[in-house]
């Protein structure tokens, strides 16, 4: 029997914290359930929002000097009672049935770590839709968050990941790196002998308060802390992890092969962003939301290609260390 604590971690942004426990008091399920909320030393705290739902909800608060989302997490659940966690991001909003249908999926298959889905609710604006879209669309990121079959063992991303208790207590929980803390946690538990699952019916709505100077920046992150991982983890490299790196590299000689006359590269190209735009544009039935998606695509392979390319030159190839080329990638 799982008796579920919620841990969610969150920095400034206590409008984001109203909205999900809003959505906390509707939730479909009939057994008792805990929420830690840990304020990972924000100057704009929740706290008078967690007071007007203690009446409501079985929710406790924490507030701690800054040190991540990687170690306010394991400081929630070292604080939590439950011996399953359900970890959050504090930008995102459940459906009413999201407890209902982590139980079932448990029942049928009771991992140790699960990842559930990514999504875009209907009141979501049309940057949030598109940026949702490239973040989880086969086309972009082969549906890792999106509920996508996987090939291989499945990586849980902490905006939507339940681990046990027992889990957590092996493993230590998360590491220092952000972002990269979920995966780098996913593979020291299978060396630990736990195994991991995607659990494509537990979906959650992710918000994303983002625009596009802070969503390339995000994706830049990401391509720079893919090498780091695959430095710690041997193996763990992948040739698909080249691919925005490629793709970005392909359509520069794409356009010299077109400058000399030569049209079929370009053409594949092009035969890309149509995919990319229909397939958005029927998603969502709404053209602009498809055009911003092809332009997220183009800001998500460029940022995470060029990161990526990086990080490879300086940590696989010239073997520096990655807390001094990457600082702003670690928490202390």
């Amino acid at each position: 029997m799982h008796y579920f604590s919620f841990i969610i971690p969150v920095y400034n942004r206590p409008v984001e914290v109203l909205e999900l426990l809003e959505s906390m008091t509707m939730l479909n399920y009939d057994k008792d359930f805990e929420i830690v909320i840990i304020e990972d030393g924000s100057s704009e705290t929740s706290e008078d929002v967690v007071n007007q739902f203690k009446s409501k909800l079985n929710i406790s608060y924490f507030f701690k000097e800054n040190s991540g989302p990687g170690d306010s997490r394991n400081y929630g659940m070292k604080k939590a009672k439950g011996n399953y966690f359900l970890v959050l991001d504090s930008d995102v909003i459940l459906p009413n049935n999201y407890l209902e249908e982590v139980e079932k999926a448990l029942t049928a298959n009771n991992v140790d770590c699960f990842g559930g889905v990514d999504n875009a609710h209907h009141s979501f604006t049309d940057l949030q839709k598109a940026i949702n879209f490239v973040m989880t669309s086969f086309f972009t990121t082969g549906g890792i968050r999106g509920g996508g079959e996987q090939l291989g063992k499945f990586q849980p991303r902490s905006f939507n990941l339940g681990i046990s208790k027992k889990a957590f207590q092996t493993s230590k929980g998360f590491g220092y790196i952000h972002p990269g803390e979920d995966p780098d946690l996913s593979m020291r538990l299978w060396k630990l002998g736990f195994d991991t699952a995607l659990f494509s019916k537990v979906e959650v709505y992710h918000k994303r308060r983002i625009s596009w100077d802070k969503f390339k920046l995000q994706v830049t992150k990401f391509g720079k802390c893919r090498p780091i991982l695959n430095s710690w983890h041997k193996g763990s490299g992948k040739l698909t992890y080249w691919f925005p790196t490629l793709f970005c590299f392909g359509f520069v000689v794409s356009l010299l092969l077109l400058a000399l006359g030569y049209y079929h590269l370009i053409g594949l190209y092009l035969v890309y962003v149509f995919l990319i735009f229909s397939t958005a544009s029927f998603q969502y039935k709404n053209i602009k939301i498809g055009l911003m998606c092809v332009y997220a695509t183009g800001i998500q392979f460029l940022g995470y290609g060029l990161g990526f390319l990086e990080s490879t030159i300086k940590v696989q190839w010239l073997n520096k260390n990655p807390e001094e080329v990457f600082p702003k990638l670690f928490f202390k």
